[in-house]
């Protein structure tokens, strides 16, 4: 089957493969792609109760810890009760960790394994859409602090990571949506053809065609993960995946009303809103961006005053003092960094 872009024209297979850092991570059926890439030795599980629910047979096979589900687990205090565990499991260097679930399991597992003993490998099975198209990506692991977004964390690759959409077909509407605004994102930062993909399909289409989904999943991993492969630590154009960002995490710690991606598409409009009023976008663009993130059914109005978050950007991790980098699109399929003074952010809005 042939799928046409205006740039590019693909031939699409059920399985792709990308190498992130000399790791693995592959867009195919879990069945088959587990035992060929997950060591030997013993393996210890840490996932969440739904998975559990739904996955049941698959954690039985192995010693596994369960956290609650929701960014409210997302904490040093979850992170420490893992620990305690691993204490009384007995898990030691050669345990290979295996997180089972969403970015709030990817991320703590991350972290645990990353620090746990100084350092255990680690792989995950991610089965959210957001999972897959960002959070289990790139080795960023790390939890929240008093609502502050991944404040403490480490840079570390997992051994591998393993994306099946078939298992994307136990999340909620919205839970399927919400990866769908990191999507959109990956196609306005370096992916015109993701974009218009986009553009071109419904939301049951996605739902119902799983080698569609798969191609397109692919495309926005490969972007982050070209990304990754050039700048790891974030010291350049690693910034660029935090378009978009910085206002959804502020509207995140001052809201429970929208989940991370819901944040993130508000933060998406505001900022290419911003840099059409600048001349660094053009209006039509910032119009695609937004008709595209509406057509998908997301609210385009942050939840709380504009001031009020702008209040918190100071406490963004990507602030330095009185400066912070800030991710401006120039037009679909490209966007810059640039760094400029806090007040220079807040009069942008």
């Amino acid at each position: 089957m042939f799928y046409f872009c205006s740039t590019i024209q693909e031939y699409v297979t059920m399985k792709y493969s990308i190498q992130v850092k000399d790791r693995s991570v592959v867009v195919g059926f879990l069945a088959e792609e587990l035992p060929r890439l997950l060591p030997k030795g013993r393996v210890v599980v840490i996932s969440d109760i739904n998975m559990d629910r739904h996955y049941h047979s698959l954690l039985a096979q192995y010693d596994h810890v369960l956290i609650s589900q929701g960014e409210t687990s997302k904490t040093l205090h979850t992170v420490d009760k893992i620990y305690r565990q691993f204490i009384e499991l007995g898990v030691d260097r050669s345990t290979f960790v295996l997180g089972i679930g969403g970015g709030i399991v990817t991320d703590v597992t991350g972290f645990v394994a990353s620090t746990y003993m100084r350092g255990l490998e680690f792989g995950f099975i991610s089965t959210t859409l957001l999972g897959q198209v960002d959070a289990s990506v790139g080795g960023k692991n790390g939890v929240n602090v008093d609502g502050y977004k991944n404040m403490v964390g480490t840079f570390n690759q997992p051994r591998f990571v393993i994306c099946d959409v078939g298992m994307l077909s136990t999340l909620s509407m919205r839970e399927f949506r919400t990866g769908l605004a990191e999507m959109i994102k990956a196609g306005v930062i370096a992916d015109q053809c993701l974009f218009e993909r986009l553009e071109q399909v419904s939301l049951q289409n996605l739902r119902e065609d799983n080698q569609l989904l798969s191609e397109l999943v692919y495309r926005a991993i490969k972007v982050k993960a070209d990304i990754v492969e050039r700048d790891e630590r974030e010291a350049g154009d690693r910034r660029k995946l935090n378009l978009g960002h910085t206002l959804a995490h502020a509207i995140e710690k001052c809201s429970s009303k929208m989940n991370h991606g819901e944040a993130v598409a508000v933060g998406l409009s505001l900022i290419s809103d911003a840099a059409c009023r600048r001349g660094i976008m053009s209006q039509q663009d910032k119009e695609r961006i937004d008709g595209l993130l509406s057509k998908f059914g997301f609210e385009l109005t942050p939840p709380v005053e504009l001031r009020r978050l702008l209040k918190e950007v100071k406490k963004d991790k990507k602030s330095e003092g009185d400066h912070i980098h800030i991710v401006l699109p120039e037009k679909i399929g490209s966007c810059r960094v640039e760094k400029m003074e806090l007040d220079e952010f807040r009069k942008m809005f």
